[in-house]
């Protein structure tokens, strides 16, 4: 048996001993000319993957902190929260911790955003700013982003940003070809490093909206990431332990090939829908919107299963850890992960020790 619980939970997921090999690498400072070598090595890099020709930053924080500092600096008049699962709701609460004024769209957990709901919200003519999370990492709903990037040609004052932390990597996210204004995303998800890092783009309009508002701090003001990008600096204190990692992880990426990691995150989600048929199990996010990264495994069987006893059940028995169901539809759901660094090789063995616990249920 392996030595340690082994993640397939939907973040964080697990990190190749490779991974941190290249984060030992010796401590460096970050003021100095080689810290600007290391993130102008990485920038080249980030554009390709963020599909950009603007600088793409890396802030230590969660995504959270960006996800915060985007309201700060681009909310003036009024935020639309795109609410549909636990983290999209949350963004919605955080607004208005912030002191913005806010509204919910909210739909049911495990349905999608769809541009048709945004639109009609957006032609009010309250909003001058929008959240959406791409990915919802709680339900394994994938809403629809381009379709929904589309409207901003409409809708050209509003400030589009879009959280893709558990989507970005595992399906194309183009931000030049999307048009939109906040791309971010954390180290933690399809990434497969450990927390504690966020990435992010920011356009033209994002930077001349900030450069406006008096009141947007200074951890994650937009326009201190530019500037000190501009040097190859960050505005304060990086994690640079991780972004050694993340330079060895950029590499493995692009030496796959974007195209061929795509492929692969859903030839492994394919995977474990089979699994999921095969046991007669349900889906909780409906055809058409299913994330790639993750899925989120309806229990339809009620009582006669408990999700609790599988989840304990498998990490003693395997080793393994999957995750039992998130805020109000734990124990309703499961989650399975298969993002990051995963092959067709480890979901076998993952979905090996699934059938196996199950028959011990």
């Amino acid at each position: 048996m392996r030595d340690h619980v082994k993640l397939f939970i939907p973040g964080p997921v697990e990190v190749s001993p490779d991974t941190y090999a290249a984060m030992s690498a010796p401590m460096i400072g970050h003021r100095s000319k080689d810290f600007q070598n290391l993130y102008a090595d990485i920038q080249s890099k980030l554009q390709t993957l963020f599909g950009t020709k603007q600088q793409v930053y890396v802030s230590t924080s969660s995504a959270w902190g960006i996800m915060e500092g985007s309201l700060r600096n681009l909310v003036k008049k009024k935020v639309l929260n795109c609410c549909c699962g636990a983290f999209s709701d949350k963004w919605f609460d955080v607004s208005k911790r912030c002191g913005k004024d806010a509204a919910e769209l909210k739909v049911e957990w495990g349905q999608p955003i769809t541009a048709a709901l945004i639109a009609e919200k957006l032609a009010t003519g309250e909003f001058d700013a929008l959240t959406l999370v791409h990915n919802e990492t709680s339900t394994g709903v994938l809403s629809p982003l381009e379709e929904i990037a589309a409207l901003k040609k409409k809708f050209p004052d509003v400030m589009f940003i879009v959280d893709t932390v558990s989507s970005f990597t595992t399906v194309p996210v183009n931000f030049d070809a999307l048009g939109i204004d906040v791309l971010l995303t954390g180290s933690q998800k399809a990434f497969a490093m450990p927390p504690g890092m966020a990435l992010f783009a920011a356009s033209d309009a994002a930077y001349a909206r900030a450069a406006t508002i008096a009141d947007r701090g200074y951890y994650f003001d937009f326009i201190e990431f530019k500037k000190n990008g501009e040097t190859s600096m960050t505005p304060s204190t990086p994690c640079i332990a991780l972004i050694y990692g993340l330079r060895h992880q950029l590499n493995k990426m692009l030496d796959e090939g974007l195209d061929n990691r795509y492929a692969r995150h859903a030839r492994l989600n394919a995977m474990v829908h089979a699994w999921v048929k095969k046991h007669n199990f349900e889906f909780f996010a409906p055809n058409g919107f299913r994330s790639k990264a993750l899925t989120c495994v309806k229990n339809n069987k009620g009582d006669a299963f408990d999700v609790a006893n599988f989840v304990s059940t498998l990490k003693k028995r395997h080793n393994l850890a999957i995750d039992g169901g998130y805020g109000k539809i734990k124990g309703k759901t499961f989650r399975i992960s298969n993002m990051g660094d995963e092959t067709e090789a480890t979901m076998a063995e993952l979905i090996a020790a699934l059938d196996d616990t199950i028959a011990t249920m």
